[in-house]
């Protein structure tokens, strides 16, 4: 095993195979960011969203993608650019990886790609017991999604942060009142296959307790762009306020509890999610 990987996994208490995986999962974004700042990637565009938290901020919830934004609008932007990158990357480190990436040009905004590893090998490659590799499907794949905003609303702003391991590198990431947006924006806004992201309501959570200040115009700008906010007006600090209680009281406490509890360590911290519960967090944030 590489060493730098070894010193990686020593941060986790990996107990089951979906523990092993998910570790594995982490340090590949993590080397996969490595690999972007290496291609100059982040001269071009920004991470955001539930990794950055994580990677970044100290976001106590697993996620699985890695998710950007240019820093302008670019319609013929592909990460296809960076696939040959990322793989010598992440095969320098010991990761036999493929690269797939959309063959066309995106049906709306977001263009996307996969990182992809044969999940049994790498497990054996660091070591991990017998027992807990033996029930994986031969063909079992380990994937990482990577997804960029190639038309970006504008109004945010960006900052660099710098991560030591596996070596030191810099990622540029949108500031956090930016990142608030955002993920308001997907608290209000977003569907998913019919059902409502329960991460995405953990993290207005984290926000709130953590990091409140919210840029407003950036979150109208999001807003208008996706159609969810047509009128002539501004948006306000009351206005948002309202579709957020609106929201709220439409949710659905159990489903979106169920939905996160697999991204959660901690499923205690569960237990308080109610009406009551949001409607206080919700009061946390502060319009910057």
């Amino acid at each position: 095993m590489n060493p730098a990987i070894e010193n990686m996994l020593a941060k986790y208490r990996c107990e089951t195979t979906d523990d092993w995986v998910k570790a594995l999962r982490e340090i590949m974004q993590e080397i996969a960011l490595l690999g972007l700042w290496r291609s100059k990637f982040f001269e071009h565009a920004a991470f955001y969203g539930g990794t950055a938290l994580r990677v970044l901020h100290g976001l106590d919830r697993y996620s699985e993608d890695l998710d950007f934004s240019l820093l302008k609008p670019d319609p013929d932007f592909r990460l296809k650019r960076f696939g040959d990158a990322l793989c010598e990357e992440l095969e320098s480190f010991g990761f036999a990886v493929e690269f797939e990436a959309r063959d066309k040009a995106p049906p709306q905004h977001i263009d996307s790609a996969f990182l992809k590893t044969g999940t049994r090998r790498q497990l054996i490659s660091i070591g991990v017991e017998e027992g807990l590799i033996k029930g994986l499907h031969a063909e079992a794949r380990l994937k990482v999604k990577i997804e960029i905003d190639i038309q970006p609303p504008a109004g945010f702003e960006t900052e660099s942060r710098y991560l030591l391991v596996p070596v030191p590198y810099a990622v540029r990431v949108y500031k956090l009142p930016d990142l608030f947006a955002g993920k308001l924006h997907a608290v209000l806004c977003r569907g998913w296959k019919s059902r409502i992201k329960g991460r995405d309501w953990y993290d207005l959570v984290w926000y709130a307790g953590h990091h409140p200040q919210v840029h407003l115009s950036h979150l109208e700008a999001r807003m208008r762009q996706s159609g969810n906010y047509t009128e002539p007006s501004r948006l306000t600090a009351k206005g948002l306020m309202r579709r957020l209680i609106q929201k709220i009281d439409a949710v659905d406490i159990e489903e979106i509890r169920a939905e996160v509890q697999p991204f959660v360590h901690d499923k205690r911290t569960l237990e308080l999610w109610s009406r009551e519960f949001f409607r206080a967090a919700v009061q946390r944030i502060i319009v910057v």
